[in-house]
């Protein structure tokens, strides 16, 4: 059931306007009958769970987006995703006074008819411009209500950018005066990527040795493995005698899982840095 027909039997129960308002107020100020999960992700919290983490600090709410698209034939169309559901909770950890928004999976992806960039190819699901802006706007200015103050936006893919920094600069000028901020760090991405390739060549010493013509390098992959080992299809590589790309084993499974989780932390701690550095600017 959702909320509104919670509610609505809620209402039928013959309770007048003033009642009804009231018991909306109970509920926000109910204490938790349960102890607390600790999770970064808002969508696994409670309504009290989210409350009590506001009332405690917890004032940066991060809007990670992804995307639905081809990304050659051994990862996941959910690649962004999947790469966001490690790195994001990472990130807020880094932070200390953060948590996550849901990933916004659905972004600009091309043209549908006719089909343009990844709508060539079977699975992908794009939305206009417009539908992207609309939707990150509406899951800020919710967030905003809630009482986070600094609403950061990061994006794993480039086609995101350009619409999350649009509607950042957008909320910022309807928000002055209210003491809360929205923040574009495009820098999670570009140069993000670039960093963390640098870090893992010159400091963990991972280079590629060639280029296997895929949307896919180690870092994606290794990366993915942290979440779901199975989103880069490990088991049936393996047993196609597959395990590879651009020259890189990624057998045996911990191994990988455990370059990716240090590409993981080196990526969040850089990430935290930025998005320090833009609220202190506000």
């Amino acid at each position: 059931m959702g909320f509104s027909s919670w509610y609505e039997s809620v209402a039928a129960q013959e309770m007048t306007a003033h009642d009804r308002q009231r018991h909306v107020l109970e509920l926000q100020a109910a204490p938790n009958p349960l102890e607390a999960v600790h999770s970064l992700w808002i969508e696994e919290l409670t309504y009290i769970e989210v409350r009590d983490r506001i009332r405690d600090g917890h004032t940066i709410a991060i809007i990670p987006t992804g995307g639905i698209e081809q990304n050659g034939p051994y990862l996941v169309t959910g690649k962004h995703n999947v790469i966001l559901e490690s790195l994001c909770p990472a990130i807020a950890k880094e932070l200390g006074d953060a948590l996550c928004a849901p990933i916004v999976p659905f972004v600009p992806e091309g043209t549908i008819d006719p089909p343009s960039g990844a709508m060539q190819f079977s699975g992908s699901i794009s939305v206009k411009d417009e539908t992207f802006h609309a939707l990150l706007d509406d899951i800020a200015s919710s967030l905003k209500q809630h009482g986070f103050k600094d609403i950061v936006f990061i994006g794993d893919s480039g086609g995101n950018q350009r619409g999350m920094r649009a509607i950042a600069d957008e909320l910022n000028v309807r928000w002055q005066g209210t003491g809360v901020s929205a923040h574009f760090i495009g820098q999670f991405y570009t140069p993000g990527w670039d960093v963390t390739m640098t870090y893992t060549t010159e400091v963990l010493e991972v280079v590629e040795t060639r280029n296997d013509g895929h949307h896919d390098d180690i870092w994606v992959t290794a990366i993915m493995m942290v979440s779901d080992p199975s989103s880069v299809r490990y088991d049936q590589r393996v047993k196609a005698d597959l395990a590879s790309i651009n020259g890189i084993s990624i057998v045996p499974m911990a191994q990988t899982i455990e370059l990716g989780q240090k590409m993981v932390d080196f990526r969040a701690r850089y990430t935290a840095v930025e998005i320090r550095a833009a609220i202190e600017k506000k």
